[in-house]
């Protein structure tokens, strides 16, 4: 592996493969009364979130506790950023604390990118601007490998707001080299300009998709980035690309939902598919712990892991 994950492109099949099997072996700890592992001590990690976010600082932190590296959570806000520091200051503190290892998530795309070129230790994207969100993308396909299987020839449908999403985009990128076949489905006004450069199939049509998906991912609309009417109504958008129990009986019987949250209940998935057998959506969040787990000792090279794990 490459020493910073930036982008879901930074991997390789190898690398990706390499971090979904890490991350089995890890899963063999979340059931201990104890569930750290010495492999990380004494290496500090810092989040590093210019954004809120409950889900992946909470995923982080608790991923590098269990490895039980020093952890620093610092927050733009009450922070000197809130008194007008640059990045580049607050990554020149973070360097003179020597931290090992920073998860960013910023609202500028790109920033992870400039945070790597001014500091040591690792650089981990946990989400910039509309750009991507690597490890959002690791949790969702070790989800679906665990629920289905290898994910060679399987089909996904990455369904809502994809020009907002930079989870669309580093799940397409992730998937497309693990060997699934990825098709977005949107209104033509949520889709990113330069969608047919990217490794997957386009449709509009989501009814159409239903029968031949393994995997449907619903996409939270954001509405907080829209600055304009990208839809006529929400009771629009619903019909048309909202996943709801007549829709989910159109799928085959093995088929999973899956949403990287938070969710909209109620716009885009029904609450009553959110809540059924068929719905990944509370694995993932679990499973996100186990995969950035995986992520942080592959990139700061934590010790023989199936020694610490068969102990």
């Amino acid at each position: 592996m490459k020493r910073h994950l930036i982008s879901a492109a930074d991997l390789s099949r190898d690398d990706a493969l390499l971090i979904l099997d890490t991350a089995d072996e890890l899963a063999k700890i979340s059931d201990r009364s104890i569930k750290k592992l010495p492999t990380l001590r004494g290496r500090t990690v810092v989040n590093l979130f210019f954004e809120d976010s409950t889900r992946t600082r909470i995923s982080f932190e608790a991923a590098a506790k269990r490895l039980s590296a020093d952890v620093i959570n610092f927050s733009a806000k009450g922070s000197s950023v809130s008194k007008g520091e640059s990045l580049k200051d607050t990554a020149l503190t973070l360097e003179a604390m020597g931290a090992d290892a920073v998860v960013i998530r910023h609202s500028a795309s790109g920033a992870p990118h400039r945070l790597a070129g001014w500091v040591r230790g690792s650089v981990v994207n946990a989400g910039d601007g509309t750009h991507e969100h690597p490890t959002q993308a690791l949790l969702d396909a070790f989800t679906m490998r665990r629920r289905l299987g290898p994910l060679d020839g399987r089909r996904v449908t990455i369904v809502g707001d994809v020009l907002h999403s930079r989870v669309a985009r580093s799940n397409v990128l992730l998937l497309s080299t693990l060997g699934a076949e990825v098709t977005l489905v949107a209104p033509p006004t949520l889709l990113p300009v330069n969608v047919g450069s990217w490794p997957c199939e386009v449709s509009y049509d989501l009814d159409a998709m239903l029968p031949k998906s393994d995997v449907v991912m619903m996409l939270r609309v954001q509405r907080e980035r829209m600055n304009a009417a990208f839809f006529p109504t929400e009771r629009e958008y619903s019909r048309r690309y909202g996943l709801d129990r007549d829709r989910v009986a159109r799928m085959h019987d093995d088929a999973i939902v899956m949403h990287p949250g938070p969710m909209n209940r109620g716009m885009e998935i029904a609450a009553e598919v959110a809540d059924s057998p068929r719905s990944t959506i509370v694995e993932q969040v679990a499973n996100g712990v186990t995969t950035r787990m995986a992520v942080l000792y592959l990139l700061l090279g934590g010790a023989d892991l199936g020694g610490e794990i068969r102990q």
